[in-house]
Formats: C-alpha cells, sequence, structure tokens
C-alpha cells in the first residue's frame, strides 16, 4: 500500500504589503523558520493560520505557503463543500487551508503550484507547474494551472485544468458520477 504526503505550495511574485499576504511575505519580514504564521489574503480582517515551508531547498528565491497538507490521516478530507470553502484542520498538522483563501490569495498574486509526496519507504517527489490559480465560488472554484515544468511525480493536473471544483454534496465535475464521493475526498 501506497502512503501519499501531499503539500500543496505556492511562492510569491515580489509584493510589499503591510500585513503578510503569503508565506513570501513573512519571511522578507524576517521570519525564516517553517511553521504556522498568520496571514491575511484579503486585508487585516481575513486573518488566516497557514503552513510555511520557509526551507525548501529548490532554486525558488520564493516561500512556500502551504494549502494542503495530509501527512498520517489524521484529519478526514471526505468534507461537505462548506468545509472545503472555509478551510479545516490545524495548520500545525494535517490541514486545507480552503478554497475562498486560495481564491483570494490568487486572484491578487502571480503563483506557481508545487505539489509533494512522499510514499511508505520514504520516496519522494515533486510535480511543478508554472502557474495556479483558484476562480471565484461563482465559478465554481475552477482550477487555472499553468504548464507542467518538471518533477518525478508526472503531470497529473493538467487534466483537471479548467475543472470545477467537487465535493460529496456538490458534484460539478463532468464524470458520470461524482468523482468525490468515489474517490473519498474533494477535489478538482
Amino acid at each position: 500500500m501506497l502512503r501519499v504526503v501531499l503539500a500543496v505550495l505556492l511562492p510569491v511574485a515580489a509584493y510589499q504589503s503591510p500585513l503578510p499576504t503569503d508565506c513570501s511575505d513573512i519571511y522578507r519580514a524576517g521570519s525564516g523558520t517553517d511553521g504556522v504564521y498568520t496571514i491575511y489574503p484579503a486585508g487585516p480582517t481575513s486573518p488566516v493560520q497557514v503552513y510555511c515551508d520557509m526551507s525548501r531547498d529548490d532554486s525558488s528565491a520564493e516561500k512556500w505557503t502551504v494549502i494542503q497538507r495530509r501527512q498520517d490521516g489524521t484529519v478526514n478530507f471526505f468534507m461537505k463543500w462548506d468545509h472545503y470553502k472555509t478551510g479545516f484542520g490545524s495548520a500545525a498538522g494535517e490541514y486545507w487551508l480552503g478554497l475562498e483563501t486560495m481564491h483570494l490569495l490568487t486572484q491578487a498574486k502571480t503563483y506557481e503550484l508545487r505539489v509533494d509526496m512522499e510514499d511508505f519507504e520514504g520516496q519522494n517527489v515533486f510535480a511543478l507547474y508554472s502557474s495556479f490559480s483558484v476562480g471565484p465560488e461563482s465559478e465554481g472554484y475552477k482550477l487555472n494551472v499553468g504548464t507542467f515544468t518538471k518533477g518525478a511525480a508526472g503531470d497529473s493536473l493538467t487534466f483537471h485544468n479548467g475543472m470545477k471544483f467537487t465535493t460529496t454534496d456538490k458534484d460539478q465535475d463532468t464524470h458520470g458520477s461524482n468523482c468525490a464521493r468515489l474517490c473519498y475526498g474533494g477535489f478538482w
């Protein structure tokens, strides 16, 4: 059996704001340690706890805002629409950032997407995409991913580009069945 640890990560282009909108802003303000931080994707009334990956050894000068983190199965991802919209779990462990927060983050800045996975034997692979954004709820939180640029995990998201998000109680996929029910969790 394969155990997958998935961390979806976002770096940000250069941008200055009085409050941090993502982990790169926190890093530029002087915090360089991996951990849980508060960001404000829509200004001072929108505090959100996120896990920041500040030490990833890659070519990006930016730091990564983790939007999904699965490590040990302690959080059930077989959730309904409202949970996926607002987020669930704990940034200190397993969590889903929330579709609305992802939309707010990605409407204002340009981001890359990195998906990291680890199997039971500790082997790590990743997939890197040139861009990533999530549309508004009125469009079903449509996924927009750019070109797959590299990574031994291969390209599994290009097929989902332009798809609306589906949950057990809100079927927006193009499949004949509800994919969230078939796969035990929401996705595009």
